[in-house]
């Protein structure tokens, strides 16, 4: 069924609902209906009201971890190309990761293979440096935490560690003039019109108001996809893998295996520059590029 398909009527008589990111799960969806247990087969889970949903007794999970070498091999070709451009970084670089789970250990596991110094920054996990570290002494900055808001309201819920706009214009103030930024983690985290107005090189996978992306920001990137980064065919499978294990878990079912399939996508060298050029192309077709993209 596909995303603009899933309506409260359509779950009526459902037990279960597994989605990706394009479908909102929330009380308008789900009230009425007799879901109890919701998937999402992504690390996000921002288009998950989570309140609402533990409120009503609703299971809810994501699936961190499931395609965060996808990710990271996003964040790989992201800066050979950077080191390839004509915006040329010494040798000698320093990355800044902020947020360092499945897919932030990872990537900071990667640039230290290829001789680079590597900050970390998580509080929650009470790891590494503060933000004002990584802004002064970063040649590259890529961020890699959840979309967290300060608090919701309506179910009393609030956070020490937000994340919107946790790159906004006072963070890009402090970084070194020459440093680069990756958002590939969740729009909103990156406050995307700061980042414009700065003038600094820029990659953005992620966007505020997908699919309806700002053609400003997007002709001023240095490097733009359309939220695929985390897109590859052992990605895919691993979290409709999780996704199922919890289903079988949670109503005692035979477990099911997921069938192995070849990746069928572009991973040549040059592949994001290429998608690049595709997206600054036609800005209009972000929705129709995301959903044909051969997974790599």
């Amino acid at each position: 069924m596909k995303s603009k398909e899933i309506d409260t009527s359509a779950l009526r008589d459902a037990d279960v609902l597994i989605v990706r990111t394009r479908t909102r799960i929330d009380a308008n969806l789900l009230r009425g209906t007799k879901v109890q247990q919701v998937c999402t087969a992504t690390i996000g889970y921002d288009h998950i009201d989570t309140a609402y949903c533990e409120a009503q007794g609703i299971q809810w999970m994501a699936c961190p971890g499931c395609n965060a070498q996808a990710v990271c091999d996003y964040i790989e070709e992201a800066i050979e190309e950077i080191q390839n451009s004509k915006f040329k970084i010494q040798n000698s670089l320093t990355l800044g990761v902020v947020g360092v789970g499945h897919v932030g250990s990872l990537v900071a596991e990667m640039a230290e293979r290829k001789g680079m110094r590597v900050l970390l920054n998580d509080p929650p996990k009470g790891i590494g440096v503060s933000l004002d570290e990584i802004a002064k002494n970063c040649d590259i900055i890529t961020f890699h935490v959840p979309l967290v808001r300060v608090q919701n309201t309506e179910y009393r819920i609030q956070t020490d560690f937000p994340t919107y706009h946790l790159c906004d214009e006072a963070f890009l103030a402090k970084c070194k003039p020459a440093a680069l930024i990756i958002n590939a983690s969740r729009g909103g985290v990156v406050d995307e019109q700061a980042l414009s107005r700065s003038g600094r090189k820029f990659i953005l996978d992620t966007w505020e108001n997908e699919p309806h992306i700002s053609p400003e920001v997007l002709s001023r990137a240095f490097l733009a996809s359309m939220h695929i980064a985390g897109y590859s065919e052992e990605g895919k499978r691993n979290a409709t893998q999780m996704c199922l294990d919890a289903v079988s878990a949670q109503w005692g079912l035979s477990p099911l295996k997921v069938p192995v399939a070849k990746a069928s996508g572009d991973s040549a060298s040059g592949w994001l520059r290429r998608i690049s050029e595709r997206l600054k192309a036609a800005p209009e077709e972000f929705e129709n590029l995301r959903r044909n993209y051969p997974l790599r």
